[in-house]
């Protein structure tokens, strides 16, 4: 995953408070039906728990990523991992598939990243993945950006992580020169065991660094968004529900 405004991590909090990611990846790992001998890139590979998913089919798997820290714990799982970013790859017909979970978003250079993953895949090679679509997380990001201002501080003016419609999806990689490009919306409402303000301390530590905000009132400030994001969030049984949108595709190179 690319380092942006909104992207700092800590492998302990991600696995403490973003199991649900690669829990949840099953059904885009079905699509990319990895094969023994297959020689897959894993782009933004983060911790490496769906990647050793990806090696125990017998592929032969290379992950990357953009954070260093990500990659000590993907390499403490025997994951071969390195630190790259996903806007700058340097690989050409390398691989018979690409995939991707919970990372392109985070990739403010799509074109840069689509012509990337289009180099490095052998001709008929597959692009498979997830990553966050239109709509994404809207109250929760609402819900910080407007408590960051309230506490006096100035977030970013770029939007920070990039949440495409599939039409924009779909013309950003026919352009780099995919073929067979399905792409689709799932609304995907997902528990928060942690609650909201562990969400907002585990996905936007980057985001509240480049606001300015101090470490010590970080608890605060993620307290008092949750308390403004989790009430259109909690379900009748008092789950709170994150309102995630995922875009899951899959493509060729011809």
């Amino acid at each position: 995953m690319s380092v942006n405004a909104a992207s700092r991590w800590d492998p302990a909090a991600y696995s403490a408070n973003a199991a649900f990611v690669p829990a949840l990846g099953a059904p885009v790992l079905a699509l990319l039906d990895p094969k023994a001998g297959e020689r897959i890139l894993d782009l933004g590979c983060g911790d490496g728990v769906l990647t050793e998913r990806i090696v125990a089919s017998g592929a032969e798997v290379l992950g990357v990523d953009a954070s260093a820290e990500m990659i000590e714990a993907a390499r403490g799982r025997g994951i071969d991992a390195h630190v790259a970013d996903g806007q700058a790859l340097g690989f050409d017909a390398a691989f018979d598939a690409v995939f991707s979970n919970a990372a392109l978003h985070w990739m403010l250079d799509p074109q840069a990243v689509a012509e990337g993953v289009f180099r490095a895949l052998r001709p008929g090679g597959r692009f498979v993945g997830e990553m966050g679509g239109a709509g994404n997380v809207r109250t929760l990001r609402h819900a910080l950006r407007d408590t960051v201002v309230a506490m006096g501080h100035v977030p970013p003016a770029d939007h920070p992580q990039w949440y495409p419609s599939v039409e924009e999806f779909r013309r950003v990689y026919a352009a780099a020169g995919f073929e067979d490009i399905d792409a689709e919306l799932i609304d995907r409402p997902t528990p928060l065991a942690s609650g909201a303000a562990a969400w907002f301390r585990t996905f936007r530590v980057g985001f509240l660094d480049a606001s300015g905000v101090p470490e010590e009132q970080r608890e605060t400030l993620a307290e008092q968004a949750a308390a403004i994001a989790e009430p259109g969030l909690r379900a009748a049984d008092g789950t709170i529900l994150a309102d995630y949108v995922r875009l899951r595709f899959t493509m060729r190179k011809p």
